[in-house]
């Protein structure tokens, strides 16, 4: 459960401050900056849902910026 919680909740949360703030590099320095908030308080203790959340963030990080040209082509 955890697991695809790692692998979806950074990818859309990455999609969510591009559509916010129009800069795919905001977005996930806000995306990075609340997982690595999140591991500090504990919440992720285990490798590879750290790895997951890596790879969601790489991914959201692509997909953001497919989306925002084809917004501005709009």
């Amino acid at each position: 459960m955890w697991f695809l919680a790692a692998l979806l909740i950074p990818c859309l949360l990455v999609l969510l401050f591009a559509r916010v703030t129009y800069n795919r590099y905001i977005a996930v320095l806000l995306t990075v900056a609340l997982l690595v908030a999140s591991y500090l308080k504990g919440y992720t203790d285990e490798l590879h849902e750290i790895v997951a959340d890596i790879a969601s963030t790489i991914a959201g990080f692509l997909w953001a910026g497919r989306m925002l040209d084809h917004l501005k082509q709009k």
